[in-house]
């Protein structure tokens, strides 16, 4: 990093430190409990003053303009606390959806779209997931229609673990425009404003997780029109754009909860260089040492895949390969530096006393958020066989 990357770093973990975990740890993590969107509006005020807010945001729109690999460790830094990517304006849904539009949106879409979301007057959602038997871990089964009606288009389907949909100032919306469920291609894109008649949230989705804005919601479109212009890209070009905004998601999420599992693992340590039992410091018994050297290969290694992917896409690449490695590996990873974190503090480790239960508790579901670790294995595999196979000799083709 350059030195003015390492101030950047050093006044967004201060930040952090002073203003936003104490939030979190009066709240154990529950963002709705905490304030929710009066929340969010606060602590992104209080970024804009300590000049840390959203980094990744084009300079035009009032971001800093950072690469991926400037990004990451500035948003492990954020990702320290559960609520610091939301005061920084870079949690998801919205720093992935920004990404895609500053790469998709054009003309008057960027200044509808791009240019409020980039400075956090308003927040987004990414509707794709339906229920079973729709669209999933596999978006083919996309099932959610739009037809042509006059110059625009007409929208039915239901939507289902929309994160922020509650409150979002508009959803990017997947429908099938082409082809039938289970088909590969024929899915747009649509830009559809909060308010628009026919779109309708029926739900809260419970999950265990609680430091998400706007919640995971089950959403119901019903004859919903959009215009022309509400048309982001490329009619039929939906899935080619969803490769823009996922790749790159992907590590920032890395990069989020990688914050969040090196904050468990320290105060873990701390607490084990405190405590006593049986003669000494747990520091210092060897099982506890196996667990805290296991924590520590875990944070390099993430870190290691991470960074290499985000030289990737800062290259132009399109990173398949290198991003599905970084997310698998990451969200196992972090698992178990969080899941050992709460092991070694014993009784202390699931309870509000430390933060590390709440860690564990929010960062369980990334390892199925933005694709399950079993369709980036299959993934991955599949790219082995095509590297490596060989015809064996003797066979025929």
């Amino acid at each position: 990093m350059t030195s003015g990357s390492d101030d950047l770093v050093a006044r967004t973990r201060a930040f952090i430190d002073a203003h936003v975990i104490p939030v979190e740890d009066e709240f154990d993590g529950d963002v709705a409990a905490a304030g929710g969107e009066q929340l969010r509006v606060d602590l992104q005020r209080r970024a804009r003053a300590e000049g840390v807010f959203a980094p990744h945001a084009p300079r035009e729109f009032g971001g800093l303009g950072l690469g991926m690999q400037q990004c990451a460790p500035v948003f492990e830094a954020a990702g320290r606390s559960l609520f610091g990517p939301m005061a920084l304006n870079i949690n998801a849904p919205d720093e992935g959806n920004l990404h895609l539009l500053d790469r998709v949106a054009a003309g008057a879409q960027r200044e509808r779209y791009l240019a409020p979301l980039a400075r956090g007057e308003q927040r987004s959602a990414f509707a794709m997931t339906e229920p079973p038997p729709g669209a999933g871990s596999d978006p083919n089964a996309l099932r959610t229609l739009a037809r042509r009606d006059g110059d625009g288009w007409v929208i039915n389907g239901r939507k289902k673990f929309i994160t922020g949909a509650d409150g979002a100032g508009f959803s990017i919306v997947m429908a099938r425009t082409s082809g039938e469920p289970d088909s590969a291609g024929g899915a747009t894109m649509f830009l559809v404003p909060a308010g628009r008649d026919g779109i309708r949230i029926t739900r809260h989705v419970t999950t265990m997780d609680k430091s998400m804005l706007g919640g995971h919601c089950e959403l119901e479109l019903t004859d919903v029109r959009v215009d022309p212009q509400d048309v982001l890209g490329t009619v039929d070009e939906g899935f080619r754009y969803a490769q823009v905004r996922l790749g790159p998601a992907r590590l920032t999420h890395v990069m989020r909860w990688l914050g969040a599992a090196q904050r468990a693992h320290e105060s873990a340590v701390a607490y084990v260089s405190e405590r006593s039992a049986f003669g000494g410091p747990l520091a210092r018994h060897g099982m506890v040492e196996l667990m805290i050297a296991d924590n520590e290969l875990d944070l390099a290694a993430t870190r290691s895949l991470l960074l290499t992917a985000c030289r990737v896409l800062d290259a132009g690449g399109a990173g398949r390969e290198e991003t599905s490695l970084a997310k698998v590996f990451g969200a196992e990873a972090l698992h178990r530096v969080a899941d050992r974190a709460v092991q070694m503090c014993g009784g202390a480790g699931v309870s509000a006393d430390l933060p590390i239960a709440r860690i564990a508790r929010e960062i369980r579901p990334f390892r199925i958020y933005d694709g399950p670790s079993e369709v980036h294995r299959m993934s991955l595999a599949r790219r082995a066989v095509r590297r490596y196979g060989r015809r064996r000799p003797g066979t025929s083709d």
